[in-house]
């Protein structure tokens, strides 16, 4: 029987996932994301590699369940920000970018640059976690048009996605130098808005 962690099972499945993130990061810092394995991750997390089965039949599966946790909290963030229809357009997307580098610190795993080929695996499917931020942002750029805030970019779908490459250097930044933040919100606030505003 495994030792349970904490003082109920929720906290204890709590601080297993916790871990497992940890021992993730960890792992990336060491090594290209397709040479570790679930034995590897188990080891490092201080965790049987039978238990683990208990949290993902395999890695794909461990990474997306990692990936959602740690981007729920940011989703449910701009969730709201972006359903703010009486706030303009404008103002939501500033805050909407300050809110996802800001948030990156706790997604740092995911961008390290071994998590190269993990970040593509995730994009791969309906089942990406950060699939409701692009959603939500290309609603804030969509109503801005609408109330003419923002220009008619045309094709919405492919200026978001080439504006998430701009916030992807901002990230990459702050994880370089985490007391870069600040500067790095206002450069990408910035970006953004140059590009869309009318």
């Amino acid at each position: 029987m495994p030792r349970i962690r904490a003082a109920t099972i929720e906290e204890h499945h709590e601080v297993v996932w916790t871990g497992l993130a940890e021992a993730l990061r960890q792992l990336l810092l060491e090594r290209d994301y397709d040479s570790i394995t679930l034995g590897h991750i188990a080891a490092r997390a201080g965790l049987a590699r039978n238990t683990l089965y208990n949290y993902a039949k395999d890695k794909r599966t461990l990474v997306l369940e990692l990936a959602r946790r740690a981007s729920s909290p940011l989703a449910e963030q701009v969730s709201a920000i972006a359903a703010r229809s009486a706030d303009p357009a404008a103002d939501r997307m500033r805050e909407i970018v300050e809110t996802i580098l800001a948030a990156s610190t706790d997604l740092r795993f995911m961008f390290l640059p071994n998590a190269s080929p993990m970040v593509a695996e995730l994009q791969q499917g309906p089942e990406n976690p950060f699939t409701v931020l692009v959603a939500e942002v290309e609603n804030v750029v969509r109503d801005g048009i609408t109330r003419g805030e923002f220009r008619d970019v045309g094709d919405v779908g492919l200026v978001v996605e080439l504006l998430s490459g701009a916030m992807r250097a901002g990230v990459d930044r702050i994880g370089r130098d985490p007391a870069s933040l600040p500067a790095t919100v206002r450069a990408a606030q910035e970006v953004v808005l140059a590009a869309i505003t009318a």
